[in-house]
């Protein structure tokens, strides 16, 4: 009873802040935008996600807790692992190290917190009567560096700073101090496929000693430097070198560099809408993915944050959705830079997908386990208590190379970047080639046999989810071959298979016609959404699509009302705004589901970390500018009688598209072609005529509810209604 009537006066807050909040907010922009804690956080550490502030620079993470009369900085890496294919607790992301600040004269009651989503600057205030200590935080968004600046308000108050490291039996731990700097090295190098180590120097700025008398007006700082050895062949040179060379004014020029930074992040893209709340959460979820995500070859786990040595689910990669999930939303938002770290463990893991391919199906191309981690690594080999095949542990799906096909897709298809292409097109032939094989051709169609729709549910027959994904990962291959020019004598049999593919199942219930998870096998399932996965994020029905499939899908989403599910979220509210589910509802539940988190935006009691870090971004893209299919749809997503505008949206055919939707007007509608290919969009002012504007020149008039026009590479072109 008093637990639920603290949660629900939490959220009566949260929502208030929000409203005082936007009452400050400017030209979309994210500096009025906080995240606010007015206690500790309560799960830190922990071995899921946490509610603690969240900071980093897409490679160094760090999040903070405060317990007793002490700050803890939990330093993680996303390229610090204990990189070994086994499935026994041993693999996974593992803990850098720890900034533990003791405060003489404060307890958990006097903490509070305070995080600007403009820059991730994180204040932690101690507070008793007149006495304070503030803690400002900050990771550098331009190098890997931390930085802790500690001050003082009415009495001196006694400060000690120590760097330490869990203890951890096949962790090799080192440390030392030379002159006034602390330093210590991790490493996970025993019985392990790939070694690796990373090192941390720390000195402090204005006091010599680790523990200091903080006197008020001389603030303390703490500097951190962060590197491991996949990045520096000698990183604990590295650190000594580059903290040596730290002084109070560098700090300065640092944190300028470190807010441009985040300017240019937040000019790639923007929206406003009405709703505040939305707002933030839009804010929060971009925040926190340019914080994790932006190291090339090693993409965040399932967490996000480290902060224990034994994450859940060795904090992988988990690939029937999880680890695709957070990234879904950075394509439309033009934040490329964070999504690019996606691809890289699909596919360095290439050589062992063939292996299982060959092996378990007997097919050739890829065939993907549940869990995998960098570098090649195999996370749930041999897992324990589970059903494997040849150490594999894929609990009858047959589906997750494809699955990971679907964020390539959407790159692809918002850049058209033939480089991108090249890159990624031998891992989609892979996936191609092990479907040509598996499927059955029965009766002039295609069937997928002994593939299950959730993890264990059997030897299904045509998973609505699988027959999503195919059709995704077939037409992807086309475009990708047509404009590629690469196995162009291939295209008839992969058309043959789309046109021949199995119909999505259907069933009866509650009186009207759904989607049924698979034609024989599971019919329903009661706590997931993989029956409308084949909307989105597989991208197989849209709003040109056959009237009884959209009919079918509207349903099915009214028939779930999966719209706060642990397993669902992330592609829930896409579905149904991709399918033309009422507007109205779509944004009231997104408010609710926005209102549901803990301070740093992370779902309330939802264990799986940053895969919903974005979902509301990207439903809120999504209304605001739809492109599935090649069509764009401006405000299509939107309820009537709603003010809204949006900058930079990439869309697909590689357009950055802006307009302005003011009672129930459009205007200022902008295309940027990057790539020069025909534009199509259903016409933002129904039966009236359109005049294009390009390069700022006045060009034809075209009319029709739909209309298309060519472009070329790089044109600026402009709408206007005549």
């Amino acid at each position: 009873m008093n637990k639920t009537i603290n949660i629900s006066l939490f959220l009566i807050l949260c929502h208030l802040n929000v409203w005082s909040q936007s009452k400050q907010l400017l030209n979309g922009e994210s500096a009025s935008f906080k995240n606010i804690w007015t206690k500790p956080p309560a799960h830190i550490p922990n071995d899921v996600s946490v509610d603690a502030p969240l900071m980093g620079n897409g490679d160094v993470t760090m999040s903070v807790g405060f317990k007793g009369d002490q700050l803890r900085y939990y330093l993680s890496k996303n390229d610090f692992w204990r990189l070994q294919s086994k499935a026994d607790g041993l693999s996974g992301p593992r803990v850098v190290g720890f900034v533990d600040i003791k405060v003489n004269g404060f307890n958990e009651g006097d903490f509070s917190a305070e995080q600007s989503l403009r820059n991730g600057v994180t204040a932690s205030l101690l507070q008793k009567n007149t006495q304070k200590v503030t803690a400002r935080s900050w990771v550098s968004a331009t190098e890997n560096l931390i930085f802790i600046e500690l001050s003082a308000v009415g009495t001196a108050t006694k400060v000690s700073i120590r760097l330490t490291a869990p203890e951890h039996k096949h962790a090799n731990l080192k440390s030392g101090k030379v002159n006034n700097v602390y330093w210590l090295t991790r490493s996970f190098t025993d019985s392990v496929d790939i070694p690796t180590e990373v090192s941390v120097a720390l000195k402090t700025f204005n006091y010599k000693d680790s523990t200091v008398l903080l006197q008020p007006g001389k603030k303390v700082i703490v500097g951190l430097s962060i590197e491991s050895k996949f990045k520096n062949a000698k990183p604990l040179n590295e650190v000594l070198n580059r903290i040596s060379k730290l002084d109070e004014k560098s700090v300065t020029s640092l944190m300028n560099k470190h807010n441009n930074w985040w300017k240019l992040y937040w000019d790639k893209s923007n929206i406003s809408v009405e709703d505040r709340v939305l707002m933030k959460a839009y804010y929060q979820g971009l925040y926190a993915m340019a914080a994790c995500s932006r190291d090339p070859k090693f993409p965040p786990g399932i967490f996000g944050w480290t902060t224990t040595d034994k994450p859940a689910w060795n904090g992988d990669y988990h690939l029937n959705y999880n680890f695709q999930a957070p990234f879904y939303a950075l394509y439309a938002a033009n934040r490329l830079e964070q999504g690019e770290p996606h691809d890289a463990p699909l596919l360095d893991f290439m050589p062992r997908g063939e292996w299982y391919a060959h092996n378990v199906t007997n097919t050739r191309g890829i065939l993907y386990p549940v869990g995998i981690g960098p570098l090649g690594i195999e996370v749930t080999r041999n897992f324990p208590t589970y059903e494997k095949e040849l150490g594999g542990l894929f609990f009858g799906q047959r589906s997750n190379a494809a699955y990971g096909l679907l964020n390539m897709a959407q790159e692809w298809r918002c850049t058209y970047n033939e480089k991108y292409g090249k890159k990624i097109y031998p891992y989609a032939l892979a996936v191609v080639n092990f479907w040509e094989d598996y499927l059955k051709l029965e009766n002039g169609r295609y069937v997928i046999y002994g593939d299950a729709i959730h993890e264990g549910s059997g030897k299904d027959k045509n998973p609505i989810l699988s027959l999503g994904l195919l059709r995704n990962a077939f037409n992807l291959i086309i475009d990708l071959s047509s404009t590629l020019k690469i196995d162009e004598s291939r295209q008839e049999k992969w058309k043959d298979i789309l046109s021949k593919l199995s119909d999505f199942p259907v069933q009866t219930r509650n009186n009207r016609q759904v989607f049924r998870y698979t034609e024989k096998g599971v019919d329903w399932w009661a706590d997931n959404g993989l029956g409308i996965q084949h909307i989105y994020p597989s991208n197989a029905i849209n709003l040109d699509s056959k009237t009884e499939l959209l009919t079918l899908s509207r349903n099915t989403i009214d028939e779930m009302k999966r719209w706060k599910d642990n397993n669902t979220s992330s592609s829930f509210f896409m579905a149904a705004i991709r399918v033309g589910y009422d507007p109205s509802i779509i944004l009231n539940e997104l408010n609710k589901y926005a209102l549901h988190t803990y301070p740093n935006g992370f779902q309330l009691n939802n264990p799986h970390g940053i895969e919903n870090s974005c979902t509301v971004a990207n439903a809120l893209n999504e209304m605001l500018c739809m492109s599935a299919g090649n069509v764009i749809r401006l405000f299509s997503g939107l309820p009537k009688k709603q003010n809204a505008s949006f900058e930079n949206i990439r869309s697909w055919g590689a357009f950055l598209v802006s307009a302005r939707l003011k009672n129930e007007l459009v205007s200022d509608v902008k295309i940027v072609s990057e790539k020069g290919k025909l534009c199509t969009l259903i016409n933002p002012w129904p039966e009236r005529k359109v005049l294009l504007i390009r390069n700022g020149k006045r060009s034809e008039t075209i009319s029709g509810n739909r209309i298309s026009f060519k472009t070329a590479t790089n044109e600026i072109i402009k709408l206007q209604v005549i």
